[in-house]
């Protein structure tokens, strides 16, 4: 990826009650956070207005930022069928307003995105936002965690280096911090192992 080359990254953790999205900036080897927040929508009862507030919020982000790209959690495998269905359709309404404005898109499957943050697919919410609080030098508490779980995929994005021009192919994945570290000494600062 060229040194000099910037470009901004939407990250949106979807959800039907809450929905966390961060953004950071990519400037050649460092990442800055740009913003992060959750859309709440508990107190909507119907899931299709839940819907149209998904896909009007994700516009406004996206009009608001101009982001270069779009990367997505996708649904996790449950038990629950009925979860999986509303979730699905929350993501895909998070797409569908990419789409609209013609953002690229890739979606990260839920470890991925665990494991690209802190080396470990089973992490916590928790260890999940500790490590973006060191990464990215912020002091918002764990109450943000649907906005760190947005602003996760977002880093896990940049961590693959998929330059917006590729197509959405990765030209190195790492299968952890640990090795992600290793390979890129030069952009981890405070690491000591």
């Amino acid at each position: 990826m060229d040194e000099n080359k910037e470009r901004i990254i939407l990250g949106i953790d979807p959800g039907t009650a809450v929905m966390g999205y961060g953004l950071v900036l990519e400037k050649g080897p460092k990442i800055e956070l740009i913003s992060m927040g959750v859309v709440k929508m508990e107190k909507i009862d119907d899931h299709m207005l839940k819907l149209q507030r998904i896909f009007e919020k994700t516009v406004a982000l996206i009009d608001n930022y101009n982001p270069d790209c779009l990367a997505i959690e996708a649904p996790f495998y449950g038990k629950n069928i009925q979860v999986m269905l509303k979730l699905g359709r929350a993501q895909g309404m998070a797409i569908a307003a990419a789409l609209s404005r013609n953002v690229v898109i890739t979606e990260y499957a839920p470890r991925k995105i665990k494991q690209s943050i802190t080396g470990n697919g089973n992490a916590t919410k928790e260890q999940v936002a500790a490590m973006l609080q060191t990464l990215l030098k912020f002091k918002e508490t764990p109450d943000f965690l649907d906005a760190t779980d947005g602003l996760a995929v977002a880093v896990c994005h940049s961590f693959q280096r998929v330059p917006v021009s590729s197509g959405g192919k990765a030209k190195k994945s790492y299968s952890g911090w640990e090795t992600f570290a290793k390979d890129n000494a030069s952009r981890v600062k405070g690491t000591t192992k």
